[in-house]
């Protein structure tokens, strides 16, 4: 690569270093990069307009994303100082003991079916921040809980939050969301594949809860078939719709007949599972009123006609000068839809509204220091992006890579989430790129597109917002290193999975 790219990427090196090799918590590791992202915007990249507006600017961003974020962090911890109060994670837990014995396999269900289902359904954070709770309270320590939630929740973000990253792609490079949902779902199947791997080694190594437990790994065949549950839907689901439904559907389909299996062979052993199965299946859709509530509202503000359209009219944006804006809608916002399940689910489970003043303090107590933290990340990944350091490594990585650009495509993927936190920012950020350097070499637009697409779900293990966020949930705020050591061999082999079908698939379409 040229040497602006080396500098370029010079932020970036040096957080993840200090993260990895120091083990440096997320904020400081992200200070130390920020200090050197300015230097070089002030310096050798001369940054478009005077330092105080790009100071000014890029402030506001961070300070406006980190707001967000916490949006959906607050509530979901709420909802799980909540649940554990009032006893129904106990419920739930007991219920799912029922259902499948064997703590490994209850592990799986919560890592990697729910983590998917609501990816599916919410995204933007909601999967890790709900399912790494759950595991813990199934007694995995909180750094193996996290690491599984976010490895599980990954096979499903490109089709996430009811497919917005791919409809992102769409809207910056004009292809149509019909042409890219077959390659992307064909190549998540490998990335989903090498991340199951990745799961159930990550199971064997979880030492036992208590002297005498079995522990929490499944036998390979238990993993094979839980993965073809959900791909087999999903695939289908891909085939003959949009973008909506692979991961939310796949995962529920692919939910209901692991279940449906289990109370079966559960049924023929005599286990007891049937037993009162009236007043059983009552108490778990109270217990679980919040999560069905939060899956309602979500489908309902999305899918329901004339419902996305009335509720735009509520969207907000900013801007300072041209080059700095930011949006959200506070109706559909993953966070307010948090709140109003927790709300109304405390009413559904007949416990008094004053319930909840105890779990949201202790939410909101437990918040301040992932805060900073969160912040500090945003300012390095929109000061890299506003400076031109992002412009720079991308016309780099294009130059030295050229005809192995398939090799790198999925990787550029991953780096828009590791900058930016998000797959639907990173689709934005490279889709653009990815389509003209496809053009250019003469690849399949398509292809290329996917694997931008993948990647960046694939991304979402590692990037640092994520990692405050899950960590915050359980504890270990200020552990991001040791959580970025956990998640980084996962996101590797999901990485090369793609890369290597996306090769065997060009080996055999070279050309648009």
């Amino acid at each position: 690569m040229a040497e602006a790219a080396w500098w370029a990427a010079s932020p970036l090196l040096v957080t993840l270093g200090l993260m990895l090799l120091a083990g440096w918590s997320v904020a400081r590791a992200a200070a130390a990069g920020v200090a050197l992202a300015l230097v070089l915007a002030l310096g050798p990249f001369a940054a478009a307009g005077p330092p105080d507006t790009l100071l000014a600017g890029v402030g506001a961003e961070a300070a406006f994303q980190t707001a967000t974020i916490l949006w959906v962090l607050w509530p979901a911890l709420a909802l799980f100082h909540h649940q554990t109060a009032s006893g129904r994670f106990e419920h739930l837990r007991l219920r799912l003991a029922r259902l499948a014995p064997a703590p490994g396999l209850q592990a799986f269900l919560l890592a990697w079916f729910l983590a998917l289902f609501l990816e599916g359904a919410a995204g933007f954070g909601t999967p890790a921040a709900i399912v790494a709770p759950l595991l813990v309270a199934l007694g995995l320590p909180p750094l193996a809980a996290v690491s599984m939630a976010l490895v599980g929740h990954a096979a499903g973000v490109a089709f996430g939050a009811l497919g917005t990253p791919l409809m992102a792609q769409a809207s910056v490079t004009g292809v149509a969301p019909a042409v890219l949902v077959m390659p992307t779902a064909l190549l998540n199947t490998a990335s989903a594949t090498a991340l199951m791997a990745m799961l159930w080694w990550m199971a064997r190594r979880v030492p036992a809860a208590t002297p005498g437990h079995p522990g929490f790994a499944v036998p390979v065949w238990v993993a094979v078939l839980l993965l073809l549950a959900f791909l087999a839907p999903k695939l289908v689901l891909a085939a003959s719709g949009g973008p909506e439904l692979p991961t939310l559907g796949g995962a529920l389909l692919g939910l209901a007949i692991v279940a449906a299996a289990l109370v079966a062979t559960g049924a023929r052993r005599g286990s007891g599972i049937r037993h009162n199965r009236e007043a059983a299946e009552g108490q778990v859709l109270r217990d679980a009123a919040p999560y069905l509530l939060l899956v309602a509202l979500v489908l309902a503000t999305r899918s329901l006609p004339g419902v996305p359209e009335a509720l735009a009219a509520a969207q907000w944006e900013w801007r300072i000068g041209e080059a700095f804006a930011g949006q959200v809608n506070p109706l559909v916002h993953p966070g307010s839809l948090l709140l109003l399940a927790l709300v109304l689910g405390c009413r559904l489970q007949r416990q008094p509204l004053a319930s909840l003043g105890p779990a949201l303090h202790a939410a909101a107590k437990r918040l301040v220091p992932v805060a900073l933290a969160l912040f500090a990340m945003l300012v390095l990944s929109r000061l890299m992006l506003h400076a031109g350091l992002i412009d720079a490594l991308q016309s780099g990585l294009v130059a030295a890579v050229g005809n192995g650009w398939p090799w790198m495509a999925p990787a550029l993927g991953a780096l828009g989430s590791f900058v930016t936190g998000s797959a639907t920012a990173s689709n934005l950020l490279f889709a653009p790129l990815q389509a003209e350097t496809a053009a250019q070499l003469g690849l399949p637009p398509a292809w290329v597109l996917a694997a931008q697409g993948v990647g960046a779900a694939v991304g979402n293990i590692v990037c640092p917002h994520n990692l405050v966020a899950a960590a915050a949930t359980v504890g270990l705020a200020g552990r991001e290193g040791e959580l970025l050591r956990r998640t980084l061999p996962a996101c590797a082999a999901a990485l090369l999975a793609c890369a290597l079908l996306l090769a065997a698939v060009l080996a055999y379409r070279p050309v648009a």
